[in-house]
């Protein structure tokens, strides 16, 4: 008779552990404390439109493989075919290519992340293998049937939400949202990446068109570009908006003179291309007049950088953008990145700021420069944020805690953000709360810090949700 040690059934999921990554004894009393905090969500890509209409889904497969390139590459990375990743095959065939995967991916963040989502929803706590696909799929599935949008931002107990958005956006969504009166307060970020794409001037100009419907201001000229520009930033504002956003494989500097970005824009608009050095005189010039608007109104700015983008041109061209051909860029940031922090502090027009960096070799640099801008009567106005994206799992996370906590302070860290297009990639949150419980447990036992269990559980608290309430200054939800 087969033993039940040498049963798969018997395989402990390490997961399910009230312990996970947690191994003190004071680790543990931490993340007691951590794990009653709320989630304030100010970054992710969850669409409004899902939440406005409270979207339920078909199948396990639908959200949980539907957008996530995470799990694309690694199916890619395993030799699974685009049929079963992006491609025609049924949901239960694809599902099925994940579930084979899954063996594979030990010690990859998707392991911890795919059963952390299984058992946090679904209460289901067995191993996804091949062999245990079809009942997870059978449970899961019924489960799913009793979920929508709202009810897992309920469940997780999301009290507030900072969608993407595009300066084009009616933003109708948000505003059925804030008329439904859920629980959680969703809010828009201004994301006007395509405001530079000046060496794309077809996209460019299209783009503008949009613009110009949306705002309904004449954007001939740069000078009505900057003000239409303005117009829906105040929208977003009365909509409760505080925060923007950019995404951008290198940072700009402090940008050319007005007079020669009105001759690019203008050109542009026209459909000349301009040279490298234009589109960056252009772009720096912009950055800064979106710095300008951030700080006029009290808001935050985020800038994720270091992101080398649709690497695989094959792939971009049969899948488009983010499908899973992206990756960690190396480009000089740190020289730049300070002209522009510099230019805005001394125009007096230095916003609150959170830097996102992608490529770990940078983590130093991009911390002592956040030291560089500190100050002007604002806690930790220059965040080094949270590691993401390649670098939003254990070691990633570690590395960006680590480098704060050296140069700079991580009680005044804003915490941790989901990024994320699934409503079931909360446990994320759940995940770097037991790491940071873990590390500052481990150093209370091993001496490196005091035991004063008040001042640690506060600084948990702070780090989880009251830094990020503080320093965003968007109501908080009610759930």
């Amino acid at each position: 008779m087969k033993s039940s040690r040498s049963s798969k059934s018997a395989v402990k999921n390490p997961v399910t552990d009230p312990r996970f990554l947690l191994t003190t004894k004071t680790a543990q009393k931490l993340y007691t404390v951590a794990a009653q905090e709320p989630i304030y969500d100010y970054h992710c890509h969850l669409s409004s439109k899902e939440i406005a209409e409270d979207k339920k889904w078909a199948d396990l497969s639908e959200i949980w493989l539907g957008g996530d390139h995470y799990k694309w590459r690694a199916m890619r990375a395993n030799g699974i075919p685009e049929t079963h990743i992006t491609g025609c095959a049924k949901p239960y065939e694809k599902f099925l290519a994940f579930a084979r995967t899954m063996p594979r991916l030990l010690r990859n963040p998707l392991w911890h992340w795919t059963h952390l989502e299984l058992d946090r929803v679904f209460g289901i706590k067995e191993i996804l293998n091949e062999d245990t696909a079809p009942k997870i799929w059978t449970k899961a599935n019924d489960k799913l049937k009793t979920l929508s949008a709202r009810k897992l931002l309920k469940h997780f107990r999301v009290r507030l939400v900072g969608t993407t958005d595009d300066p084009c956006d009616d933003l109708g969504d948000h505003q059925k949202i804030q008329k439904s009166g859920i629980g959680t307060h969703v809010y828009p970020t201004f994301r006007p990446d395509k405001a530079l794409l000046v060496d794309q001037p077809t996209i460019f100009s299209t783009w503008v068109q949009r613009l110009e419907k949306t705002s309904g201001v004449d954007c001939t000229s740069l000078h009505g570009f900057l003000k239409a520009l303005d117009q829906r930033h105040e929208f977003f504002h009365q909509l409760g908006s505080r925060i923007s956003d950019h995404g951008m494989n290198h940072t700009f500097g402090r940008g050319g003179t007005r007079e020669h970005a009105t001759r690019i824009y203008t050109a542009a608009r026209k459909g000349e291309k301009p040279t490298p050095e234009e589109a960056e005189a252009y772009k720096g010039f912009l950055m800064v007049y979106f710095g300008e608007l951030d700080a006029k109104r009290g808001w935050t700015k985020q800038i994720h950088f270091g992101a080398l983008r649709n690497g695989n041109s094959k792939g971009f061209r049969d899948l488009g953008p983010d499908t899973g051909f992206d990756s960690i860029g190396d480009w000089p940031q740190i020289d730049r990145l300070s002209g522009y922090l510099d230019e805005l502090a001394g125009r007096g027009s230095l916003p609150k700021m959170v830097l996102y960096n992608l490529n770990p070799a940078d983590n130093y640099a991009v911390a002592t420069l956040c030291g560089s801008f500190q100050g002007e009567g604002a806690i930790g106005k220059i965040q080094f944020g949270s590691g993401w994206w390649f670098l939003d799992q254990l070691e990633g996370m570690k590395w960006q805690i680590n480098a704060l906590s050296s140069l700079g302070l991580l009680a005044n860290f804003v915490g941790m953000l989901t990024d994320s297009r699934s409503f079931l990639s909360y446990p994320r949150h759940e995940y770097f709360r037991r790491l940071l419980c873990q590390i500052l447990g481990e150093e209370v036992e091993n001496g490196t810090l005091p035991k004063d269990m008040k001042l640690l559980e506060g600084m948990v608290r702070d780090i989880c949700y009251r830094n990020a309430e503080a320093y965003f200054g968007m109501e908080p939800g009610k759930g």
